[in-house]
Protein backbone atom coordinates (compact mmCIF):
# COMPACT_ATOMS: atom_id res chain seq x y z
CA UNK A 1 0.00 0.00 0.00
CA UNK A 2 1.36 3.43 -0.96
CA UNK A 3 0.79 6.33 1.40
CA UNK A 4 0.80 9.92 0.14
CA UNK A 5 0.99 12.97 2.38
CA UNK A 6 -1.23 15.24 0.34
CA UNK A 7 -2.10 14.77 -3.31
CA UNK A 8 0.17 12.46 -5.34
CA UNK A 9 2.56 14.07 -7.80
CA UNK A 10 1.66 14.04 -11.48
CA UNK A 11 3.52 10.79 -12.15
CA UNK A 12 1.52 8.95 -9.46
CA UNK A 13 -1.95 10.18 -10.41
CA UNK A 14 -3.27 6.99 -11.97
CA UNK A 15 -7.07 6.74 -12.30
CA UNK A 16 -8.62 5.30 -9.16
CA UNK A 17 -11.71 4.13 -7.37
CA UNK A 18 -11.98 6.28 -4.25
CA UNK A 19 -13.69 6.64 -0.94
CA UNK A 20 -13.34 9.55 1.48
CA UNK A 21 -13.61 9.71 5.25
CA UNK A 22 -11.89 9.96 8.61
CA UNK A 23 -11.90 6.18 9.10
CA UNK A 24 -11.23 6.46 12.82
CA UNK A 25 -11.11 2.88 14.04
CA UNK A 26 -11.85 1.30 10.61
CA UNK A 27 -14.91 -0.38 12.10
CA UNK A 28 -17.21 -2.91 10.41
CA UNK A 29 -19.13 -0.17 8.62
CA UNK A 30 -15.87 1.10 7.16
CA UNK A 31 -14.88 -2.44 6.29
CA UNK A 32 -18.11 -2.92 4.31
CA UNK A 33 -17.42 0.27 2.39
CA UNK A 34 -13.83 -0.76 1.71
CA UNK A 35 -14.97 -4.17 0.44
CA UNK A 36 -17.23 -2.39 -2.10
CA UNK A 37 -14.28 -0.18 -3.03
CA UNK A 38 -12.03 -3.19 -3.62
CA UNK A 39 -14.68 -4.93 -5.74
CA UNK A 40 -15.24 -1.82 -7.88
CA UNK A 41 -11.51 -1.25 -8.34
CA UNK A 42 -11.02 -4.85 -9.48
CA UNK A 43 -14.02 -4.71 -11.80
CA UNK A 44 -12.88 -1.46 -13.41
CA UNK A 45 -9.14 -2.18 -13.43
CA UNK A 46 -8.37 0.73 -11.07
CA UNK A 47 -6.38 1.27 -7.90
CA UNK A 48 -8.45 1.24 -4.71
CA UNK A 49 -7.73 4.58 -3.01
CA UNK A 50 -8.76 6.15 0.29
CA UNK A 51 -8.60 9.83 1.19
CA UNK A 52 -8.43 10.51 4.90
CA UNK A 53 -7.50 13.51 7.01
CA UNK A 54 -4.97 14.48 9.66
CA UNK A 55 -5.89 16.02 11.97
CA UNK A 56 -9.54 15.04 12.19
CA UNK A 57 -11.50 18.01 10.77
CA UNK A 58 -13.33 18.50 14.06
CA UNK A 59 -9.98 18.66 15.88
CA UNK A 60 -8.98 21.47 13.52
CA UNK A 61 -12.21 23.39 14.09
CA UNK A 62 -12.01 22.82 17.85
CA UNK A 63 -8.63 24.55 17.87
CA UNK A 64 -9.85 27.34 15.60
CA UNK A 65 -12.94 28.04 17.72
CA UNK A 66 -11.29 27.72 21.13
CA UNK A 67 -13.39 24.69 22.00
CA UNK A 68 -16.75 25.93 20.73
CA UNK A 69 -16.63 22.89 18.44
CA UNK A 70 -15.87 19.74 20.40
CA UNK A 71 -13.09 17.52 19.07
CA UNK A 72 -13.94 13.81 19.04
CA UNK A 73 -11.96 11.37 21.11
CA UNK A 74 -9.50 9.47 18.94
CA UNK A 75 -9.98 5.73 18.55
CA UNK A 76 -6.81 5.07 16.58
CA UNK A 77 -3.50 6.69 15.79
CA UNK A 78 -2.60 7.37 12.18
CA UNK A 79 -0.24 4.40 12.37
CA UNK A 80 -3.01 2.03 13.42
CA UNK A 81 -5.43 3.52 10.90
CA UNK A 82 -2.98 2.90 8.06
CA UNK A 83 -2.37 -0.66 9.22
CA UNK A 84 -6.11 -1.31 9.26
CA UNK A 85 -6.54 0.13 5.78
CA UNK A 86 -3.70 -2.03 4.49
CA UNK A 87 -5.44 -5.06 5.97
CA UNK A 88 -8.49 -4.20 3.83
CA UNK A 89 -6.39 -4.46 0.65
CA UNK A 90 -6.31 -0.75 -0.14
CA UNK A 91 -3.76 0.23 -2.79
CA UNK A 92 -3.31 3.93 -2.01
CA UNK A 93 -4.03 6.19 0.95
CA UNK A 94 -3.97 9.96 0.61
CA UNK A 95 -3.49 11.57 4.02
CA UNK A 96 -4.68 15.11 3.43
CA UNK A 97 -3.46 17.72 5.89
CA UNK A 98 -6.66 19.35 7.08
CA UNK A 99 -5.83 23.03 7.46
CA UNK A 100 -7.42 26.43 6.83
CA UNK A 101 -6.68 26.31 3.11
CA UNK A 102 -8.23 22.87 2.65
CA UNK A 103 -11.22 23.77 4.86
CA UNK A 104 -11.94 26.83 2.72
CA UNK A 105 -12.32 24.91 -0.55
CA UNK A 106 -15.75 25.45 -2.06
CA UNK A 107 -17.53 22.24 -3.11
CA UNK A 108 -16.86 22.86 -6.82
CA UNK A 109 -13.16 23.54 -6.08
CA UNK A 110 -12.93 20.32 -4.08
CA UNK A 111 -14.41 18.32 -6.92
CA UNK A 112 -12.32 19.87 -9.68
CA UNK A 113 -8.96 20.35 -7.89
CA UNK A 114 -8.97 17.32 -5.59
CA UNK A 115 -11.13 14.62 -7.14
CA UNK A 116 -10.72 15.28 -10.86
CA UNK A 117 -7.31 16.92 -11.30
CA UNK A 118 -5.57 15.66 -8.18
CA UNK A 119 -6.76 12.07 -8.01
CA UNK A 120 -8.28 11.23 -11.44
CA UNK A 121 -11.31 9.63 -9.79
CA UNK A 122 -13.37 7.31 -11.98
CA UNK A 123 -15.55 5.73 -9.27
CA UNK A 124 -16.49 7.13 -5.87
CA UNK A 125 -18.36 5.69 -2.91
CA UNK A 126 -19.48 7.72 0.11
CA UNK A 127 -22.07 7.38 2.85
CA UNK A 128 -25.59 8.68 2.42
CA UNK A 129 -24.93 11.59 4.79
CA UNK A 130 -21.61 12.64 3.23
CA UNK A 131 -20.95 16.41 3.10
CA UNK A 132 -17.86 18.22 1.83
CA UNK A 133 -16.39 21.60 1.05
CA UNK A 134 -16.40 24.86 3.00
CA UNK A 135 -19.15 24.94 5.62
CA UNK A 136 -20.09 21.39 4.53
CA UNK A 137 -22.02 22.96 1.67
CA UNK A 138 -21.44 20.09 -0.76
CA UNK A 139 -24.02 17.28 -0.73
CA UNK A 140 -24.32 13.83 -2.25
CA UNK A 141 -26.58 15.28 -4.95
CA UNK A 142 -23.80 17.74 -5.76
CA UNK A 143 -21.36 14.85 -6.19
CA UNK A 144 -23.73 12.87 -8.41
CA UNK A 145 -24.24 15.85 -10.70
CA UNK A 146 -20.48 16.46 -10.84
CA UNK A 147 -19.90 12.81 -11.66
CA UNK A 148 -22.15 13.08 -14.69
CA UNK A 149 -20.27 16.21 -15.80
CA UNK A 150 -16.71 14.95 -15.25
CA UNK A 151 -17.25 11.28 -16.02
CA UNK A 152 -16.98 9.50 -12.69
CA UNK A 153 -19.50 7.15 -11.13
CA UNK A 154 -20.90 7.82 -7.65
CA UNK A 155 -22.34 5.10 -5.42
CA UNK A 156 -23.83 5.51 -1.95
CA UNK A 157 -23.42 3.12 0.95
CA UNK A 158 -26.43 2.81 3.28
CA UNK A 159 -25.78 2.71 7.00
CA UNK A 160 -24.34 -0.59 8.26
CA UNK A 161 -26.05 -1.85 11.42
CA UNK A 162 -25.48 -4.41 14.17
CA UNK A 163 -28.47 -5.46 16.29
CA UNK A 164 -30.44 -2.70 14.53
CA UNK A 165 -27.93 -0.07 15.72
CA UNK A 166 -25.84 1.90 13.23
CA UNK A 167 -22.15 1.01 13.35
CA UNK A 168 -20.18 4.23 13.61
CA UNK A 169 -17.02 5.68 15.11
CA UNK A 170 -19.23 7.41 17.67
CA UNK A 171 -20.62 4.04 18.76
CA UNK A 172 -17.09 2.67 19.11
CA UNK A 173 -16.08 5.70 21.22
CA UNK A 174 -19.09 5.18 23.48
CA UNK A 175 -18.22 1.52 24.01
CA UNK A 176 -14.58 2.31 24.76
CA UNK A 177 -15.47 5.10 27.19
CA UNK A 178 -17.64 2.59 29.05
CA UNK A 179 -14.86 -0.01 29.10
CA UNK A 180 -17.12 -2.40 27.16
CA UNK A 181 -14.54 -4.29 25.13
CA UNK A 182 -16.98 -7.00 24.03
CA UNK A 183 -19.20 -4.37 22.43
CA UNK A 184 -16.12 -2.65 20.97
CA UNK A 185 -15.01 -5.92 19.36
CA UNK A 186 -18.48 -6.43 17.88
CA UNK A 187 -18.31 -3.00 16.25
CA UNK A 188 -14.70 -3.27 15.08
CA UNK A 189 -14.77 -6.92 14.09
CA UNK A 190 -11.72 -7.56 16.26
CA UNK A 191 -10.29 -6.77 19.69
CA UNK A 192 -9.30 -3.19 20.42
CA UNK A 193 -5.54 -2.61 20.27
CA UNK A 194 -3.00 0.21 20.24
CA UNK A 195 0.39 -0.31 18.60
CA UNK A 196 3.65 1.58 18.51
CA UNK A 197 7.38 1.62 19.16
CA UNK A 198 8.52 1.11 22.73
CA UNK A 199 10.26 4.30 23.85
CA UNK A 200 12.34 5.27 26.86
CA UNK A 201 10.45 6.82 29.76
CA UNK A 202 11.37 8.28 33.13
CA UNK A 203 12.17 4.79 34.52
CA UNK A 204 9.87 5.56 37.46
CA UNK A 205 8.05 2.25 37.11
CA UNK A 206 11.33 0.39 37.35
CA UNK A 207 12.27 2.37 40.46
CA UNK A 208 8.92 1.39 42.01
CA UNK A 209 9.45 -2.28 41.17
CA UNK A 210 7.10 -2.38 38.18
CA UNK A 211 9.04 -1.71 34.96
CA UNK A 212 6.89 -0.68 32.03
CA UNK A 213 7.12 -0.50 28.28
CA UNK A 214 6.01 2.90 27.07
CA UNK A 215 4.14 3.90 23.91
CA UNK A 216 3.61 7.54 23.01
CA UNK A 217 0.07 8.60 22.17
CA UNK A 218 0.19 11.34 19.56
CA UNK A 219 -3.13 12.94 20.51
CA UNK A 220 -4.39 14.36 23.81
CA UNK A 221 -7.89 12.95 23.65
CA UNK A 222 -7.83 9.13 23.47
CA UNK A 223 -11.15 7.30 23.39
CA UNK A 224 -10.38 5.58 26.71
CA UNK A 225 -8.29 6.26 29.77
CA UNK A 226 -7.63 4.36 32.98
CA UNK A 227 -6.01 1.17 34.23
CA UNK A 228 -6.56 -2.01 32.23
CA UNK A 229 -5.85 -5.71 32.01
CA UNK A 230 -4.12 -6.19 28.65
CA UNK A 231 -1.96 -8.57 26.72
CA UNK A 232 1.07 -7.47 24.74
CA UNK A 233 1.79 -8.82 21.27
CA UNK A 234 5.17 -8.63 19.59
CA UNK A 235 7.63 -9.48 22.36
CA UNK A 236 7.43 -13.24 22.00
CA UNK A 237 5.61 -15.74 19.79
CA UNK A 238 2.54 -15.60 22.05
CA UNK A 239 0.96 -12.53 23.65
CA UNK A 240 2.09 -11.84 27.19
CA UNK A 241 -0.16 -10.95 30.15
CA UNK A 242 0.14 -7.39 31.42
CA UNK A 243 -1.52 -4.51 33.22
CA UNK A 244 -1.51 -1.07 31.59
CA UNK A 245 -2.14 2.57 32.30
CA UNK A 246 -3.40 4.89 29.58
CA UNK A 247 -3.58 8.54 30.49
CA UNK A 248 -1.67 11.57 31.74
CA UNK A 249 -0.15 10.03 34.92
CA UNK A 250 -1.38 12.85 37.22
CA UNK A 251 0.65 11.72 40.26
CA UNK A 252 4.04 12.09 38.56
CA UNK A 253 3.54 14.32 35.51
CA UNK A 254 1.72 17.63 35.05
CA UNK A 255 2.53 18.11 31.34
CA UNK A 256 -0.76 16.69 30.08
CA UNK A 257 1.13 14.32 27.77
CA UNK A 258 -0.74 11.07 27.16
CA UNK A 259 1.23 7.84 27.55
CA UNK A 260 0.43 4.15 27.38
CA UNK A 261 2.49 2.19 29.94
CA UNK A 262 2.26 -1.59 30.19
CA UNK A 263 3.83 -3.72 32.92
CA UNK A 264 4.29 -7.22 31.51
CA UNK A 265 3.91 -9.70 34.34
CA UNK A 266 7.25 -11.26 35.36
CA UNK A 267 8.99 -10.25 32.14
CA UNK A 268 12.51 -8.86 32.04
CA UNK A 269 13.35 -8.80 28.33
CA UNK A 270 14.63 -5.76 26.45
CA UNK A 271 11.70 -4.02 24.77
CA UNK A 272 13.16 -0.70 23.59
CA UNK A 273 12.68 0.03 19.91
CA UNK A 274 10.39 -2.94 19.32
CA UNK A 275 6.97 -2.52 17.76
CA UNK A 276 4.32 -3.97 20.03
CA UNK A 277 0.54 -4.15 20.04
CA UNK A 278 -1.38 -3.77 23.30
CA UNK A 279 -4.74 -5.57 23.35
CA UNK A 280 -7.27 -4.32 25.90
CA UNK A 281 -9.21 -6.96 27.84
CA UNK A 282 -10.80 -5.38 30.90
CA UNK A 283 -10.93 -2.00 32.62
CA UNK A 284 -9.88 -2.14 36.27
CA UNK A 285 -10.42 1.47 37.32
CA UNK A 286 -10.11 5.12 36.37
CA UNK A 287 -6.84 6.98 36.52
CA UNK A 288 -6.26 8.67 39.90
CA UNK A 289 -3.91 11.22 41.42
CA UNK A 290 -2.24 10.04 44.63
CA UNK A 291 -0.68 12.08 47.42
CA UNK A 292 2.69 10.31 47.32
CA UNK A 293 4.68 7.53 45.68
CA UNK A 294 4.04 4.90 48.40
CA UNK A 295 0.30 5.28 47.86
CA UNK A 296 0.80 5.03 44.09
CA UNK A 297 2.95 1.91 44.56
CA UNK A 298 0.27 0.25 46.68
CA UNK A 299 -2.33 0.97 44.00
CA UNK A 300 -0.10 -0.54 41.32
CA UNK A 301 0.38 -3.66 43.46
CA UNK A 302 -3.40 -4.05 43.67
CA UNK A 303 -3.73 -3.57 39.92
CA UNK A 304 -1.11 -6.25 39.24
CA UNK A 305 -2.82 -8.71 41.56
CA UNK A 306 -6.20 -7.99 39.96
CA UNK A 307 -4.68 -8.63 36.54
CA UNK A 308 -3.23 -11.95 37.72
CA UNK A 309 -6.63 -12.91 39.09
CA UNK A 310 -8.26 -12.07 35.76
CA UNK A 311 -5.87 -14.31 33.83
CA UNK A 312 -6.32 -17.15 36.34
CA UNK A 313 -10.11 -16.95 36.22
CA UNK A 314 -10.43 -16.64 32.45
CA UNK A 315 -7.84 -19.29 31.69
CA UNK A 316 -6.75 -17.23 28.70
CA UNK A 317 -3.10 -17.90 29.37
CA UNK A 318 -0.67 -18.56 32.17
CA UNK A 319 -0.34 -15.88 34.81
CA UNK A 320 3.20 -14.81 33.97
CA UNK A 321 5.63 -14.60 31.10
CA UNK A 322 7.83 -17.22 32.75
CA UNK A 323 5.05 -19.75 33.44
CA UNK A 324 3.74 -20.83 30.04
CA UNK A 325 3.20 -24.27 28.57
Amino acid sequence: MRVFRGLPNAASRAPCALTIGNFDGVHRGHQTLLAHLRDAADRLGLDAAVMTFEPHPREFFAQRTGGAVQAPARIASLRDKLQSLAAQDVDRVIVEHFNAQFASLAPDEFIEKILVQGLHVKWLMVGEDFCFGAKRAGSVDHLVAAGRHYGFEVELLPAVTHDEVRISSSAVRTALAAGDFNRTAQLLGHAYTISGHVVHGQKLGRDLGFPTLNLRIGHRNPALTGIFVVQVHGLEAQPLPAVASLGVRPTVDDSGRVLLEAHVLDYAGDCYGKVVKVEFLKKLRDEEKYDDLPTLTAAIMRDVENARTYFRQTGMMAVSATDRI
